[in-house]
């Protein structure tokens, strides 16, 4: 009986081991496929972002070699290097042709100059000259001149994204400040603009 049993059993040990590493092989291309489809959907997702990006850099390369933009800031940074995180609607520097504004809102809980908790200024712009370099990152440098403001200001639009740097030097002192925002065209910006001085 014992015999019996011993060959019985190994004539279908193979069998069960066979069915094991089978269901073993199953599961491990059912876990490489998952793994492929959400590597494959990163890769698709990672393509879409690019192509958007691309988009939002043409037309915003666009709207600043046109002097119809707005930088919506949405980080400020102060001149001894202590920064902000402001809002968007109510932080920016805009131009419409030769004229410019320059908004900078950084309490929205005290009413300050504008109503707004901040100051707005507006002038005219001169001497824009836009340029670009050879990371092909738009440049554009401007003086604004007006009742309030006296300033030089210069606008950078990262290659390939929407993404801006915008410095203002004051011309007759020394608080020089700086925003990190993106470029949309005038018509498509959602800014509040505030009482200007």
């Amino acid at each position: 009986m014992n015999r019996l049993f011993i060959i019985v059993f190994v004539s279908f040990f193979p069998l069960f081991v066979g069915a094991q590493s089978f269901s073993e092989r199953r599961k491990a291309d059912r876990e490489r496929w998952y793994n492929e489809k959400k590597k494959t959907e990163r890769l698709k997702d990672k393509a879409y972002e690019d192509k958007s990006e691309q988009a939002n850099h043409v037309i915003s390369s666009a709207a600043l070699r046109e002097r119809q933009f707005v930088l919506e800031a949405d980080r400020l940074m102060f001149k001894y290097g202590n920064s902000a995180f402001v809002n968007s609607n109510t932080n920016f520097v805009s131009l419409n042709g030769d004229e410019a504004v320059v908004q900078i809102s950084p309490m929205d809980a005290a009413p300050g100059f504008n109503g707004l908790g901040g100051i707005t200024v507006e002038g005219r712009a001169s001497n824009v000259i836009i340029t670009e370099d050879k990371k092909h990152n738009l440049r554009l440098t401007m003086n604004v001149m007006g009742t309030a403001i006296s300033a030089q200001v210069q606008i950078l639009l990262y290659e390939g994204s929407d993404k801006a740097y915008v410095t203002i030097t004051p011309n007759f002192n020394s608080n020089r400040m700086e925003l990190t925002g993106k470029i949309v065209p005038l018509e498509n910006s959602e800014v509040f603009k505030g009482t200007s001085i």
